[in-house]
């Protein structure tokens, strides 16, 4: 044997470290609609707006038909420098938030009544349902002979327009909760309050959400009616002093601002929808 085999180590073999796992990839959901995108909502208005400008720039559209896109902005931009467009704005802005305010408290609590009362059932549904098959704008000669012309005819009638689709889309959902939970609720022995707050709330509250977007889109096209009704103020009172004078550009922007508000709006709505709603899996996220 070598005098210095005893000096040698030999190194052990490395070991050799396993593979990593293979990466699982989710199972991609063939039935889904797709993964949403932040701004996904945006896209129909901007290719509106595109054939919209496409359109103006090739000639198809006529100015004294539709004006374009451009001439919305420039006329916009003298508005607000004169001062008229914000305080008609502020004026239409206050009438649709309280005519929706009260709306809603009378929808909801008709709702309320209808929903977790047979006895309410019976005398309010069938009012409500009187009323959702007369239009709004057959209200209106009895609307002016009962409060006149002024502004509690206005919001009156935006309030009336809008708590139909709220106590409609509540009252179907506190009818769907499903009667196991009420089974379970007096079987712990909760309290009416305690009933509401924990098995009411949460259960209506994607149908209230429903007529609210329905609501706030109502209060938007209630207020274009009553604007048109010997008003001094407000975005319909100017598309309306504007058709008088056969100021396309004018009725343009009040166009457009009606349109924004009511995309604005609903967009709102959704968002908070997601936020209170977001326990819930759907078809569309």
């Amino acid at each position: 044997m070598n005098a210095f085999s005893h000096d040698l180590h030999v190194p052990a073999p490395a070991a050799v470290a396993p593979p990593p796992p293979a990466t699982r990839r989710a199972p991609r959901q063939r039935l889904s609609p797709g993964r949403p995108a932040r701004y996904g909502s945006l896209l129909g208005p901007a290719l509106l707006l595109f054939y919209w400008t496409v359109l103006s720039i090739t000639g198809w559209l006529d100015p004294r038909t539709l004006p374009a896109p451009w001439t919305a902005i420039t006329t916009g931009y003298d508005l607000i420098r004169e001062g008229r467009l914000q305080a008609n704005l502020a004026v239409s802005a206050w009438r649709a938030m309280t005519g929706l305010g009260f709306g809603v408290a009378i929808g909801t609590a008709l709702a309320l009544l209808s929903g977790l009362s047979l006895l309410g059932g019976y005398v309010i549904d069938g009012l409500v349902q009187i009323k959702r098959g007369v239009p709004i704008l057959a209200l209106i000669p009895f609307m002016i002979l009962w409060l006149g012309i002024g502004e509690t005819m206005k919001i009156t009638l935006i309030a009336t327009a809008v708590f139909v689709p709220v106590y409609i889309n509540t009252h179907n959902a506190l009818r769907a909760i499903d009667i196991r939970h009420v089974e379970l609720a007096e079987t712990i022995g909760l309290t009416r309050w305690q009933f509401i707050r924990h098995v009411v709330v949460p259960g209506s509250l994607p149908g209230f959400l429903t007529g609210l977007r329905f609501g706030v889109t109502s209060s938007w096209l209630a207020l274009v009616v009553v604007e048109q009704l010997n008003a001094t103020s407000g975005i319909g009172y100017m598309v309306t002093l504007a058709r008088n004078y056969a100021q396309t550009d004018v009725m343009l922007v009040g166009l457009v601002i009606y349109a924004l508000l009511g995309f604005g709006s609903d967009a709102l709505v959704r968002r908070l929808e997601r936020h209170l709603l977001s326990w819930r899996r759907s078809f569309g996220r």
